[in-house]
């Protein structure tokens, strides 16, 4: 069976199709196969039904899901209209794998038997070796590709190879037993001295394309540009001997080493060291492996999560007096590639503890070598300081939308480097997989000393509906909205650009600053200002990172996850010269005054005095400024109170419609510069409902 251990990710773009076939024939037995291999080391079938966490289901849930995903993915694709085993099929779809500590799932389920499972096994292994056999075969299997689904699937079980020997490693040891096949290292001696070595910065380029020739999850496409600046990380991994000082230190008894969530969590769990760490009642310590109590190998990685590394590091800092941290992902990629010159699935033999080449547990810390650092890749998981978040041209895939878009809430850090059992695209440079700070992995963790601060890409998607829909409707990229005035609002203003001034522009009720950019290409400065802060936060960052991103409801549950860049619509080279404000229309700053042009962008109706504003407006503006009010004269009672309308009222019996209202309130300071026109607002409710409004845009010249 020693086959199935080294297996490498496939190169997608090589061979013809009938090699390719077979490649992808022989990986998908090998990971079935080796999958079934680790459920081996349960001593019984009652283990299955243990939660070894109480965040995670127990390991009959596992046993299922990875089997279940192929169905699943393989009919969004449209490759299979049929289901196995719906029941199946629907209780073993989704985990609970990103539960917060201290919010137990207590959620019972009816379990079926594991025969009942492992046939179910048996028949998807079939079905996906047929289709194999019989899907046709276009080279290179790219993102597009219907061959995409069955590698996702074999991936997928690949993650769950490792998660689930995590789970196993805290099952009760009588419920486990020690296989040869699962070999634990047989080296451990006396931990060598950490110490600081050089690590020179640079620019970096991070994101793969989607020509790139070996599978990847959503996350790793996209383009990144950094310079990242020299630093000095620790040679080795901290080990178990390196971290026993800390928890022999009370560090697990003292606040001020945690962070707030980390201290909470520590308070919750009381566990006064490390999770894999056993110690007797004489004080000695033993760690649990996967299926085995051994003698506490100090020279072998600690093994915590987050917040036990973060603590343990801010410890470390202010023992030495050195500004200590744990590293950035780029900082990682950085040591990474100065260091290790290879990747798997290239490599002859894997150049550190990981793919499963050596051994299923850890080893020493200076085994493997990687110039002057030790484990860069490999022997366990390095936990970084990034929080996991999408590149710049980020986009989900259509079989998986939910793979990596709940981890963007900057509470996932990522892990890097790989571990003992980490195989298949978990082992490539371009992985990236990301962990609640509490989580347990086969992860560690090695410090670096920097004092540039930690940049946090807080660029998490707007989800709220009043937000969303005036992204969609001013950044659209489908045929409905694309009939929305802001698509064409340089045409629509024409009779006011004729007149006015070309200095600067004001504009209200700017929502998202779709017109406020626009607008950019006529005027020198361009102004947006919005009652709401949430428009504002979402314009001000197109201006300052040139993307957004933004969920929109699809139908029902189904959403889509959407990105939209200034360079879509060829505004990028425009953004130095427009500024955001949150602003009340009806009680404006004196500083926003001096404007050849004030654009009122479907606000009239939502101002609380329209008449007073109305009254003052002229004075924000220049000589021979213009006015220009769009809007759908939609009065609500809600925003405006009857008496306080300057239009959609009767007087005295008799209708006063707004168009009227404006210019009875206008007259004095300005005259109609122009016949009204009409522009269609549509707002997205779901793929296939909208909210329609048709706006009247009227043109006042100041006299």
């Amino acid at each position: 069976m020693s086959y199935l251990k080294g297996t490498k990710t496939l190169i997608l773009n090589q061979g013809s199709s009938d090699d390719m076939r077979e490649s992808v024939r022989t990986y998908f037995h090998q990971t079935f196969s080796i999958e079934e291999k680790l459920y081996e080391t349960l001593a019984d079938d009652e283990a299955f039904y243990l939660r070894a966490d109480a965040l995670r289901h127990p390991l009959i849930f596992y046993l299922g899901h990875t089997a279940t995903f192929y169905i699943n993915k393989l009919n969004i694709a449209g490759i299979i209209n049929e289901r196995l085993n719906p029941s199946i099929e629907s209780m073993f779809a989704v985990g609970v794998d990103e539960m917060s500590w201290d919010d137990l799932n207590e959620s019972n389920y009816n379990w079926p038997a594991v025969h009942e499972v492992k046939a179910y096994r048996d028949k998807v292994r079939e079905l996906v070796d047929s289709l194999i056999s019989s899907l046709p075969l276009d080279m290179p299997i790219s993102w597009n590709s219907p061959w995409w689904a069955i590698i996702m699937g074999i991936e997928h079980q690949r993650i769950h190879l490792e998660t689930s020997s995590v789970l196993i490693r805290q099952l009760p040891l009588e419920k486990v037993r020690q296989l040869d096949f699962w070999d634990i290292c047989p080296e451990s001696g006396t931990a060598p001295e950490n110490e600081l070595g050089y690590v020179k910065g640079g620019s970096l380029k991070l994101g793969k394309s989607k020509d790139n020739p070996l599978y990847g999850w959503d996350n790793e496409y996209g383009v990144y540009e950094t310079a990242v600046q020299d630093f000095k990380a620790g040679r080795y991994l901290v080990s178990n001997r390196e971290y026993l000082a800390f928890v022999e230190a009370g560090g697990y008894l003292e606040s001020k080493w945690w962070t707030e969530e980390g201290w909470n969590w520590n308070q919750f769990r009381n566990l006064g060291m490390p999770l894999f760490w056993q110690k007797d009642k004489n004080g000695s310590y033993s760690l649990r492996t996967m299926a085995s109590l051994i003698p506490m190998p100090w020279d072998w990685p600690v093994e915590v999560n987050y917040l036990e590394a973060k603590a343990f590091t801010n410890w470390l800092a202010e023992k030495t007096a050195k500004n200590l941290r744990l590293p950035t992902e780029e900082e990682w990629y950085c040591l990474r590639d100065q260091a290790v010159n290879t990747d798997q699935p290239y490599w002859e033999k894997a150049p550190g503890n990981i793919n499963l080449e050596y051994w299923a547990s850890a080893c020493p810390v200076n085994k493997f070598k990687h110039g002057d650092f030790y484990d860069v890749i490999g022997n366990v998981w390095q936990w970084m300081e990034t929080p996991i978040y999408g590149f710049p041209g980020f986009e989900v895939h259509p079989y998986y939308d939910d793979f990596s878009t709940p981890t963007f809430d900057t509470r996932h850090n990522l892990i890097k480097g790989g571990s003992f059992i980490s195989t298949g695209n978990e082992a490539i440079r371009d992985s990236r997989y990301a962990f609640r700070r509490h989580f347990y992995q086969h992860a560690g963790f090695r410090y670096v000393e920097s004092d540039i601060p930690v940049t946090v890409h807080e660029e998490l998607y707007e989800t709220e509906p009043d937000v969303v829909n005036w992204c969609d409707a001013q950044w659209p990229a489908d045929s409905i909205t694309q009939k929305n005035y802001y698509t064409s609002i340089k045409e629509l203003v024409q009779p006011a650009l004729e007149t006015a001034g070309k200095s600067s522009a004001l504009i209200i009720g700017c929502k998202t600053g779709r017109t406020a950019f626009e607008l950019t290409a006529v005027f020198n400065k361009v102004t947006g200002v919005d009652f709401t802060a949430r428009h504002i936060k979402v314009a001000t960052h197109m201006k300052e990172s040139g993307r957004i991103r933004f969920v929109t409801a699809e139908e029902g549950e189904i959403t889509s996850y959407r990105e939209r860049k200034l360079s879509d619509y060829n505004l990028e080279s425009l953004a130095a010269k427009v500024d955001f404000w949150q602003a009340d229309a009806g009680n404006l700053n004196p500083r926003f005054t001096g404007y050849d042009l004030i654009l009122v962008e479907n606000n009239l109706t939502r101002t609380y005095n329209p008449a007073g504003f109305l009254s003052m407006i002229h004075e924000r503006l220049n000589k021979d400024g213009v006015l220009i009010i769009a809007d759908s004269y939609d009065w609500l009672n809600s925003e405006v109170e009857s008496s306080k309308r300057i239009g959609g009222i009767r007087r005295d019996g008799e209708p006063v419609y707004s168009l009227a209202g404006i210019s009875e309130m206008l007259s004095s300071s300005f005259r109609q510069l122009a016949e009204p026109v009409n522009a269609p607002l549509y707002l997205r409710k779901d793929s296939r409902n909208y909210d329609f409004s048709l706006l009247q845009f009227s043109f006042w010249k100041k006299l």
